[in-house]
């Protein structure tokens, strides 16, 4: 009866220890827009919070009866929304944070590259503008919740400017950015998987 009791307490602990190496790895950083410690599983951080880190713009499934052609991406600075149309007469519409005064853009070109979780390196110009009103940026810094570039990255030809997710979710549907096309996580992400290299953008003013 003894060595029964102890082998299903040896199995129990081996359970339990299964049990919590199977669980990802939980990190708490602190949310300025909730004002507490808010923890992300780690193994899995492109669904981390997605609830409370919507985009004050909500996402749309609309009719497009515009010019542009299926599988391309048109961005409205004007407008703060970014268009994906994706099929003939459809297109998701989602709201973008967009360049402040002096840092608009408009041109046509295609996606280059994407990323996930991509990381970050700072212009020069940047770094050196920034430092001039007391910031001092990183000339480097690893993918990951608190990368400016949030969760995905589509980038825009050989310009410095991309499409990518945000750590300030509050920023979208505002004039905020360098340039880059600002989204939530949740929006980026959902855009990344439906478009491939190649795809056109188009950006207006």
């Amino acid at each position: 009866m003894r060595r029964q009791f102890f082998f299903a307490v040896a199995i129990g602990v081996a359970g339990l220890l299964g049990a919590t190496s199977a669980k990802a790895e939980v990190k708490y950083y602190w949310d300025v827009v909730q004002q507490k410690f808010v923890g992300y599983e780690m193994g899995d951080l492109a669904r981390y919070q997605v609830g409370t880190r919507a985009s004050p713009v909500k996402r749309e499934l609309i009719d497009y009866d515009g010019p542009y052609k299926p599988k391309t991406i048109v961005i409205s600075t004007s407008e703060r929304r970014l268009y994906y149309i994706f099929e003939e007469g459809k297109a998701y519409k989602y709201g973008v944070g967009v360049g402040r005064e002096g840092f608009t853009w408009a041109g046509v070109d295609r996606i280059s590259r994407k990323a996930e979780w991509p990381s970050w390196s700072p212009p020069q110009v940047m770094i050196e503008r920034e430092k001039k009103r007391g910031r001092i940026l990183p000339a480097y810094m690893e993918g990951g919740i608190n990368n400016p570039l949030g969760a995905r990255a589509l980038y825009i030809g050989s310009r410095i400017y991309r499409i990518h997710g945000s750590n300030e979710p509050w920023t979208i549907g505002q004039a905020v950015s360098s340039g880059c096309i600002r989204m939530t996580n949740e929006d980026v992400i959902h855009l990344y998987d439906q478009v491939a290299i190649g795809t056109r953008v188009v950006v207006l003013r």
